[in-house]
């Protein structure tokens, strides 16, 4: 086992400098990725060049899950199909949504997730490690490129052990570079609690004090860090160190709400309320590759004659992952509001030739009356379904469901609703966070908040953003398995997916941590905890 642990570090440990044969930063644009074949880890360790090199390839790596083709693409789509919102239609993302695989320590979804998550993350942080130690020992720095470099990579391993910790619960950090003479070293035990959030608060500390308020569109900059310190303290119960980092960000940074859900994710959502954006350019080396992440999110509309696929439309998509009769009704409730009004979601589809041009799409019919039900449900969720169109392009390929385009991963809106839910369990007026929200959507402002007011505005407003899965489980046991046992798929409004693929009568308490692999248990020490329930 130390063998393999061995060859397992040594890999992880050199994929920096053999990713970084393809990508390196010029002076002008720490962004800009340009062809190499002079790099190499001595390089990467030992000079300013380098180091910067080193420092874009993180935003690679963190790009990495999203590109991933696994599956259809499950790294990007996994955690939403995995929550209250959704319904999880086909594929093994469905298997997935539905708690029918990833449910245990040997089974090929938990694979998936351990490559997509576990080593994603792991690689991550260990990469961000070595330039943070090296870039702090690193003679003929100026303290100013010092103090850059080192927050960036700081960030990003925080934003690592963070997932990490949110989605295993057992997991270890570390600040040691991996190297030749400490490979053989077998983890033995997870870290505590306390020893993972002083680490991640620590480097997120770190962050906000030497990242400036504005960057290079795509990088980290110091609200990015403001928003995830915040989101820490929402998971330590520490609710008021929350409210005056999401507060801090609100009204000190250059950050606002644009002025209309349409706005949010048009274009390459470089807007002033974008926090941190996955970037995919054409004319990059290294700029990201074409995915079906909205394909996963979109209907099959275009199989209905007289409908052609379509920008305007969502895209061309394939029915994986549907928003769900209790998300869509939670957005129904105010007449008014633009969220689902072509803005995050599509309810509606038009004809674009024949007879019938620019009328709606009638064809199919769901389940309204369960005494009466409609005889073609299933072909109604695979083609007229409503969509998730937050990250349709444009300009994207009409043709084909690979396309390419920049992905929102933090964003103020979400910043409101913790400065919200932080001033309710703490103190001070939460209305003014939440109504500046739902005003910009058109709803009528809440007169009062609660817990149930939080978990339903953040349904509203950041469904499908990989969000809510976390959300539920931060707020706890009772939280997450009313939730999923009451709310997740669409239960007798479609009986196809009754009995064993129903997730509320799949869902175990236990799965409020993700199983280890096995294999990856394998790489650790003998007595390495597995999570409770998988045993």
């Amino acid at each position: 086992m130390k063998m393999k642990f061995f060859y397992s570090k040594i890999k992880s440990g050199f994929l920096l400098a053999t990713a970084l044969f393809f990508v390196v930063t010029s002076c002008e644009d720490f962004l800009e990725e340009q062809p190499s074949t002079l790099i190499d880890a001595d390089y990467v360790y030992t000079t300013e060049g380098g180091l910067k090199s080193g420092v874009v390839s993180l935003y690679k790596f963190e790009r990495d899950r999203y590109d991933n083709s696994t599956e259809d693409f499950m790294g990007a789509v996994l955690m939403s199909s995995r929550g209250d919102l959704t319904f999880s239609r086909s594929g093994y993302t469905g298997l997935m949504g539905r708690y029918e695989r990833g449910t245990s320590p040997v089974d090929q979804g938990t694979n998936f997730a351990s490559s997509l998550f576990w080593k994603h993350f792991y690689n991550m942080a260990n990469k961000a490690t070595a330039i943070i130690n090296a870039a702090e020992t690193l003679e003929g720095l100026d303290d100013d490129t010092r103090a850059q470099i080192i927050s960036e990579a700081k960030f990003f391993r925080a934003h690592s052990y963070f997932y990490l910790y949110r989605m295993y619960n057992n997991i270890y950090v570390t600040t040691e570079t991996i190297t030749v003479d400490n490979a053989f070293d077998v983890i033995n035990d997870k870290s505590t609690e306390q020893e993972i959030f002083a680490l991640i608060n620590s480097d997120l500390n770190y962050a906000i004090d030497n990242l400036d308020w504005s960057d290079t569109f795509g990088r980290v900059t110091k609200g990015t860090a403001k928003h995830v310190k915040a989101k820490v303290a929402m998971w330590q119960g520490d609710w008021t160190e929350a409210k005056n980092q999401a507060i801090s960000l609100i009204e000190e940074g250059p950050h606002g709400l644009v002025s209309s859900t349409a706005d949010v994710f048009a274009g390459d959502r470089n807007n002033a309320e974008s926090l941190f954006v996955i970037q995919s350019q054409d004319d990059l080396l290294g700029g990201g590759n074409t995915t079906m992440m909205n394909a996963n999110y979109v209907t099959q509309y275009f199989q209905i004659s007289g409908i052609e696929s379509n920008n305007d439309q969502g895209g061309r998509g394939f029915s994986r992952i549907l928003p769900n009769l209790y998300l869509l009704n939670l957005l129904a409730e105010d007449p008014n509001d633009t969220r689902d009004d072509d803005t995050y979601f599509r309810l509606k589809y038009y004809y674009t030739s024949g007879d019938r041009i620019g009328e709606q799409v009638d064809d199919y019919a769901p389940i309204t009356d369960l005494d009466n039900p409609s005889s073609n449900y299933t072909t109604y969720y695979q083609r007229m379904h409503p969509s998730c169109i937050k990250f349709a392009q444009e300009d994207g390929n009409e043709e084909s469901y690979l396309i390419r385009g920049n992905v929102t991963v933090y964003r103020l809106a979400e910043t409101y609703l913790i400065a919200a839910e932080a001033i309710m369990r703490s103190s001070g007026d939460p209305l003014p966070y939440v109504n500046a929200v739902r005003t910009r959507a058109g709803a009528a402002p809440v007169t009062t908040v609660n817990q149930q007011t939080i978990l339903d505005e953040r349904a509203r407003e950041l469904a499908f953003e990989g969000q809510r899965w976390f959300t539920l489980k931060r707020m706890g046991q009772s939280v997450i398995d009313f939730q999923m046992t009451n709310y997740a798929g669409d239960g007798e409004f479609f009986p196809a997916n009754l009995g064993s693929k129903d997730p509320r009568e799949n869902w175990l308490p236990h799965f409020i941590n993700w199983p280890i692999s096995q294999n990856d248990l394998d790489l650790l020490g003998p007595d390495y905890p597995q999570n409770n329930g998988y045993n």
